[in-house]
């Protein structure tokens, strides 16, 4: 039997970090049902806490923010508001996140969007050596750090749960 499918294909988010020369563990939880959070990190027998879910706002001035939050958490809107100074935010529509990141639901990654957006990671993340997100393809995550994870991507932490 070959051993080759054993080699986690690339994404273009793992692209991006070795470009950047930005180390990471690639993960693959394979082709299962696994979409939300909570399945996601069992999948990859990790803690909840630091899988992180990559979401997509627009603000009441149009603009749009990403945040990244636990799996096991709900981004608080007026948190979120507060930490991009604007006086509303709300989740983006479901239809509208491939054509504004270029990702779909399930598989969308803070890094490789069709546009950088400003984006706030969840403060807890400064609490782990590494955290884990989506690779831009349903079934794969990356693991890295904060500091590899800003050679790639420009971001703030922020409180940002409920």
């Amino acid at each position: 039997m070959s051993n080759k499918k054993s080699k986690i294909e690339k994404t273009n988010v793992m692209r991006l970090l070795e470009q950047k020369k930005a180390a990471y563990t690639p993960h693959y939880y394979g082709d299962t049902s696994a979409i939300g959070g909570a399945e996601v990190a069992a999948a990859l027998g990790q803690d909840p806490a630091r899988v992180f879910k990559t979401l997509v706002t627009v603000a009441g001035s149009g603009e749009h923010y990403v945040f990244l939050v636990p799996v096991e958490k709900e981004l608080d809107l007026k948190k979120a508001a507060k930490a991009v100074g604007e006086k509303n935010i709300e989740m983006i529509r479901s239809r509208e996140l491939l054509p504004i990141t270029g990702y779909v639901h399930g598989g969308c990654s803070p890094i490789g969007m069709k546009k950088p957006f400003r984006t706030v990671i969840d403060s807890t993340a400064a609490g782990f050596d590494a955290i884990l997100f989506s690779a831009g393809k349903i079934g794969f995550q990356v693991e890295t750090g904060l500091t590899e994870l800003r050679k790639v991507i420009d971001f703030d932490l922020g409180d940002l749960c409920v």
